[in-house]
């Protein structure tokens, strides 16, 4: 096991790489024993796995790992990352192991860690003293081992997440989910029964190896099928989650998803009508549209580094109700500041139902500027490149929050993000109309590859 291999996988959320060659059973029990030794809290620890090949033999090493180092597990089986974190803040218990790749493709495989009060570990929070706790192979030494009881949350998770709305106040919809073979194929037919909802259950047949396609729902092109239902069943609309059920997407009955920062925005004035006044927090990378309607309705938003650690911490910090990401991803307060697919879908849906609208009309009070969606420039000099934006927009206004993010003054901007673990700059744009946005793309990409 080299240093190259372990830095290659521990990545700056969790770990992940490819099974066998990357992230093996090995591996895999000397994580377990390394969280044990750094858990700053001991006690109970929560493993819960998706429905990948090789996640049963992976959640049965970090047991291993975990219960050799002295501390007893409760293994949740095969459930949705979000659960996990669910069974850790709900049981007050000392961590939380979730085996998944999330969205990647069958290959891979990974490790999800949090600790007490299901709050993030990543790779300045924990994460990198657990790599290199599992690089000096040395771990403390126990007079007893602990044990690993089975508990399923399966009742208490559905009865958590319909607390988040008011289910007599639901009206029948017809809605398309698409559950990509993932983790929500197994736990969203246990919240039907409580939704007036006629749903057309798509791919909610477990299979790792993604039979039908890419359980990504950033990628347009795995939401072709969704999108054809939708519009042949003349529906209301859809939702299309992710691997692991940590992420969902709302699509509109026209067969247009609606963005990570619309559902941001949505969501947001959900909150604020529930707690006037507060503070909101979403990504940098958010549409201003975002904070637009959070002062809109009186609250206040707060930008924050994208990447769930700091979301989460933010959060914390300000006492903000509800965050959001343009990825997707959405926190809850009263979920241990923890994303959640499926709590973010039944809002959307709740507020779909309670209106008079349809999505279509919605999405429109959400969405006032033409948005570049997150796009990847190989670069090997990261550094000379954000130098060289810096020096051709100099007229702009700079902020150094995460990346590079340059304003200016017609309302337009763009945010460059250098990857963590690879030579890749990340842009993301937005302008008032999508001429102006096409000539700044045009602009800033002939910067970064010149």
């Amino acid at each position: 096991m080299s240093s190259e291999n372990l830095k290659a996988i521990f990545k700056a959320y969790d770990v992940r790489g490819e099974v066998d060659s990357q992230l093996n059973k090995d591996i895999v029990k000397k994580t377990g024993r390394a969280f044990a030794d750094w858990l700053p809290n001991k006690g109970i620890v929560a493993v819960g796995h998706d429905m990948r090949p090789s996640s049963p033999r992976f959640a049965k090493a970090i047991i291993e790992g975990l219960t050799k180092q002295g501390l007893d597990v409760w293994d949740i089986g095969q459930v949705t990352t979000d659960m996990v974190y669910f069974a850790v803040g709900k049981n007050d218990l000392a961590g939380g192991v979730m085996i998944t790749a999330s969205h990647n493709p069958a290959q891979f495989n990974g490790i999800k860690i949090c600790a007490r009060g299901a709050q993030a570990v990543g790779i300045e929070s924990g994460l990198a003293d657990i790599r290199d706790l599992v690089l000096k192979n040395e771990f403390k030494p126990v007079s007893t081992v602990g044990k690993a009881i089975k508990k399923d949350v399966t009742i208490d998770w559905v009865n958590f997440v319909l607390s988040f709305i008011d289910t007599n106040k639901l009206l029948p919809l017809r809605v398309a989910i698409d559950a990509g073979n993932g983790m929500a194929g197994k736990i969203f037919p246990e919240i039907e029964p409580y939704l007036p909802f006629d749903v057309t259950e798509m791919f909610f047949e477990l299979d790792g190896t993604f039979p039908n396609h890419e359980a990504n729902p950033q990628k347009t092109e795995t939401l072709n099928e969704l999108v054809s239902t939708i519009k042949k069943g003349r529906l209301d609309g859809g939702i299309a989650f992710d691997g692991d059920g940590d992420r969902a997407f709302l699509v509109d009955e026209l067969g247009k998803v609606l963005s990570g920062s619309a559902m941001t925005a949505m969501l947001a004035e959900y909150f604020i009508e529930k707690h006037p006044g507060s503070k909101i927090v979403h990504g940098l990378t958010s549409s201003n549209s975002v904070a637009d309607i959070i002062k809109l309705h009186g609250g206040q938003p707060i930008r924050s580094k994208t990447g769930h650690s700091f979301i989460k911490k933010v959060m914390r910090e300000v006492d903000a109700p509800f965050g959001g990401e343009a990825s997707g991803h959405f926190y809850f307060r009263d979920n241990w500041y923890a994303d959640s697919g499926l709590i973010a879908a039944l809002i959307g849906l709740y507020i779909l139902s309670t209106s008079d609208k349809r999505l279509s009309q919605l999405r429109t009070q959400y969405e006032h500027y033409a948005m570049l969606p997150e796009t990847n420039f190989e670069i090997a000099d990261k550094e000379a490149a954000i130098a060289r934006l810096k020096k051709a927009f100099a007229h702009g206004e700079h902020d150094f929050l995460d990346g590079l993010s340059v304003d200016f003054d017609d309302g337009s901007w763009f945010n460059v993000r250098p990857s963590n673990t690879e030579p890749v700059l990340r842009l993301n744009a937005e302008a008032k109309t999508k001429k102006q946005l096409n000539e700044l793309v045009t602009k800033v990409t002939k910067v970064i590859t010149s």
